[in-house]
């Protein structure tokens, strides 16, 4: 197996391993995993695989899960289909910076996306490093956010352009989740900034220290989030993956934002993701040491 670094900041592209081969090797899937966290996003070209294969390599990391707005494959549970053709609606989920279902309580570990057709010119996927952009945030941000908490929210985001009766059904089965602004990756212990387009607002900012005669302290609330949610734009933190068919992505949904490039309608855009069912949020205590890195 060859491995190359992609950019300084995230990404490495696989070469000479077969992943169907790999969902029955033990061994090679804990290599996968010791890169995973290093790279935080794998890239795999010409993987002919099966959708069987595709599910029992994700199945390696954890439990599979269904999304409740996208279709999955009727014979494998948890094999999301993303279909995006000439006929379909317009919609907007993906072309936006995001960590994938963060309005679960317990956001996916990570997730294994299948080109199955693309078009000839366009389509790409973005990936950012969000351990990175915590990083190189200002100190006196990283003070000032250490302690808060957001809310992420589907109703607001795939419940947006549904009818009023089944956006409240949609928010009723799945509740706001609320997540440190700063997350504790479980496994590396590295803190990640976790705010993205799911996000609609922090739960503890109102408070005598931040807010003075019922305004905000400036940086307001809404303008310090806004900000937040924009470092994911930052070239330096990102890598960029031009797909082609079965072509395939693995990535840390816990350490990462991507974005999907909608720059190629009216052509089909076919990809199949397997979401691994993740752990439950938590923010170790921040040293001073720690916010000043």
């Amino acid at each position: 197996m060859k491995v190359e670094q992609l950019t300084c900041t995230i990404g490495a592209e696989l070469s000479n391993i077969d992943l169907g081969a790999a969902s029955r090797d033990p061994e090679l899937v804990a290599e996968l995993r010791r890169l995973l966290l290093k790279h935080r996003v794998l890239f795999f070209r010409d993987q002919d695989i099966t959708r069987g294969e595709h599910v029992a390599l994700a199945r390696h990391f954890g439990d599979l899960e269904d999304h409740p707005v996208v279709g999955s494959d009727p014979e494998h549970p948890g094999l999301v289909r993303i279909y995006k053709s000439p006929g379909s609606p317009n919609d907007r989920y993906e072309n936006a910076f995001h960590t994938d279902a963060t309005w679960r309580e317990k956001p996916p570990f990570g997730c294994v996306l299948r080109c199955v057709e693309c078009p000839p010119v366009g389509g790409d996927t973005i990936w950012v490093n969000m351990v990175e952009a915590y990083n190189r945030l200002p100190d006196d941000i990283k003070a000032k956010i250490a302690s808060l908490r957001a809310r992420h929210s589907i109703e607001a985001s795939f419940g947006a352009a549904m009818p009023i009766e089944k956006r409240l059904a949609l928010h009723a089965q799945f509740p706001d989740a609320e997540h440190p602004v700063v997350r504790t990756h479980p496994e590396t212990g590295e803190n990640v900034l976790f705010v993205n387009a799911f996000t609609t607002h922090f739960t503890n900012y109102h408070t005598a220290q931040n807010v003075r005669f019922g305004q905000d302290a400036s940086p307001g609330a809404s303008l310090l989030l806004n900000y937040l949610i924009s470092q994911a734009a930052i070239p330096e933190y990102q890598v960029r993956f031009r797909w082609k068919k079965n072509s395939m992505a693995f990535w840390d949904n816990r350490s990462t934002q991507h974005y999907a490039v909608m720059d190629y309608p009216p052509c089909h855009r076919k990809m199949e993701r397997a979401g691994i069912v993740g752990e439950a949020t938590f923010c170790a205590p921040l040293s001073s040491t720690a916010i000043q890195q």
